[in-house]
């Protein structure tokens, strides 16, 4: 193994020794007082009502896209029926977690690491500690927080999106009416479809919000280290959510198909 192999090795597993003690610095500080109630409504809307519109496109783009690439396949087999039930499954448990997950993180994340990051280098952060503020609770705890209550619910808002999509275009190219996809949708999902992938976005929005008050907290370097820090929650959060779910979608089978 060469230098630069070491160096990067190195250099992962001290990001992600630093992430963990952040991490359990979060878990430790999120029940105790004071707790900034005020804050982190702001927070949730920041991250949830300021993201409906970007999800909205993502949900019935999703929708949609996969209506219309599955159609000629489906069709060839003579299973244009299942069309809907298809769809719903795929939507509910693996794309519009995952796919609004990723796509929020890089609005949210890089936002929060570029917030965060600028109070660091301009010295709003020690100025709070300073004056015997608690700026972990005020700035990172009601962050991460807002993630882990907005990111579900926009993942219950993009899936009932994604359905509308698929049925625009099964309308459309199939004259479907509404009764019929809606009553084979419902006929065909379970608890087991819909609820793993809205619990796991719990976990996304977790990451979502550490990584990016990690980056943000921990900045560093002025200007230059502001806009690394916001790259880096997005690069890093992204592939923490891939990862976690490969986890999430083994349990899932593990514990609700075995």
């Amino acid at each position: 193994m060469n230098v630069l192999s070491r160096l990067t090795v190195r250099h992962i597993f001290d990001k992600i020794g630093k992430l963990s003690i952040f991490s359990a610095r979060f878990f430790a500080a999120v029940l105790r007082p004071p707790f900034e109630t005020k804050e982190l409504i702001k927070q949730t809307y920041e991250v949830g009502v300021r993201s409906f519109g970007l999800v909205a496109i993502v949900g019935i783009v999703i929708g949609a896209v996969l209506t219309m690439q599955s159609r000629p396949t489906m069709i060839k087999f003579g299973a244009e029926a299942f069309i809907p039930a298809m769809v719903a499954t795929s939507v509910l448990r693996e794309l519009s977690p995952v796919l609004i997950s990723v796509i929020v993180a890089g609005r949210v994340s890089a936002g929060i690491g570029a917030e965060l990051g600028s109070m660091r280098v301009t010295e709003q952060i020690d100025a709070m500690e300073v004056a015997a503020l608690n700026p972990f609770n005020y700035l990172v705890v009601t962050r991460v927080l807002a993630c882990m209550i907005a990111l579900p619910l926009l993942t219950v808002y993009a899936d009932f999106l994604a359905l509308f999509g698929s049925f625009l275009v099964q309308n459309i190219e199939a004259g479907m009416s509404g009764s019929l996809f809606y009553h084979t949708v419902i006929s065909s999902i379970t608890f087991v479809d819909f609820a793993p992938g809205v619990f796991k976005t719990i976990f996304f929005g977790f990451i979502m919000g550490i990584v990016g008050c990690y980056e943000g907290y921990n900045s560093e370097g002025g200007t230059e280290g502001v806009g690394r820090s916001a790259t880096n929650a997005v690069v890093v959060s992204s592939l923490l959510i891939i990862l976690v779910d490969v986890l999430a979608v083994k349990l899932t089978v593990f514990f609700f198909e075995s």
